[in-house]
């Protein structure tokens, strides 16, 4: 196997952000950080090397996992990878995919199509990724999707949804009367995204008492939830501590979140076939169960995503 070049994982953080949210954040990932990292930049502009796969995450735990299982897929076939996990957001992570400065990023379907066309609304899987290459930047592809799905959703605190006799067999719909009372709290992007307080009003007809801008589903709006300063929150819906905490993921049967498959983005000419072939052997054989059995080891269990990554990839014959 080719040696890797394990490179730091950097929080982003805002100039005078609080400590606390530094903190938090840094808890989350302290697990990531390797002893052979090298301090590197993850939104520097350098791009991939002609020998060398750079793999990328956003700025999320379940992310870097992912990345982590591309990457060491990539590494069982030979295939000299690099990691610049923890980027930041869409916004963020897609430029640098146009720009070559990464080589592969696991996005979701649904999340990226409703960035790339906020209109669209496909009724399957296979038309949600036909959508998207529509769309896609001509040095971009998308290889093929896994059936793991990873949904942002409308979650209450358990507070919030025995208050208003809400369970998980309540709708975003149900809502109506209530959200000019809630809080919702979420990443700064949620605010202006379809998939977002845009497509809750366009859709479901919500305007919420005020919006508070947190993290991607992260450590600030897992603690602001449990704490009630907001009483709904966009959370991904793999995540381990909804059962924990006993939160209410609302249904949405308008689905406005559409479809959430997890499916590795490429810079076509950085990617060879045969890491193409393994990437795509990854998404074969993760499902939704998988996912959440490895992200809850990662945020309940504390393990570092590299291991949980290694472990996975061992047990399904792909390392």
């Amino acid at each position: 196997m080719t040696s890797t070049k394990r490179i730091s994982r950097p929080i982003r953080r805002n100039r005078g952000a609080a400590a606390v949210a530094l903190a938090a954040a840094t808890a989350l990932l302290a697990g990531c950080n390797s002893s052979d990292s090298k301090g590197d930049d993850p939104l520097s502009d350098s791009k991939a090397s002609g020998d060398g796969v750079v793999v990328g995450s956003n700025n999320f735990a379940e992310s870097v996992l992912l990345g982590d299982i591309y990457g060491e897929a990539l590494k069982a076939k030979g295939i000299k990878v690099s990691y610049k996990p923890n980027i930041g957001s869409r916004e963020t992570t897609y430029g640098l995919l146009k720009n070559g400065s990464i080589s592969v990023l696991p996005e979701y379907n649904g999340a990226l199509l409703a960035y790339l066309d906020p209109k669209a609304t496909p009724k399957t899987v296979a038309a949600t990724t036909s959508a998207i290459e529509a769309k896609l930047d001509s040095k971009l592809t998308l290889l093929q999707p896994s059936p793991a799905q990873d949904k942002d959703s409308v979650t209450l605190n358990a507070a919030t949804a025995k208050k208003y006799n809400l369970t998980d067999k309540s709708s975003i719909a149900d809502l109506k009367g209530i959200a000019k009372d809630l809080v919702i709290g979420a990443s700064p992007e949620f605010q202006t995204r379809q998939q977002g307080l845009v497509g809750l009003k366009d859709v479901y007809g919500l305007e919420f008492k005020s919006f508070k801008a947190l993290d991607a589903g992260g450590p600030l709006t897992k603690a602001a939830l449990k704490k009630n300063t907001v009483q709904a929150a966009d959370i991904f819906t793999t995540d381990a501590t909804i059962s924990k905490e006993k939160h209410v993921v609302l249904q949405d049967p308008k689905n406005l979140f559409g479809y959430e498959n997890v499916q590795p983005l490429v810079y076509k000419s950085a990617l060879p076939q045969k890491g193409a072939d393994a990437l795509n052997a990854v998404s074969a054989k993760l499902d939704t169960a998988t996912l959440l059995d490895l992200v809850a080891q990662v945020q309940l269990q504390g393990k570092d995503p590299l291991d949980v990554a290694k472990a996975w990839l061992k047990s399904a014959g792909l390392d």
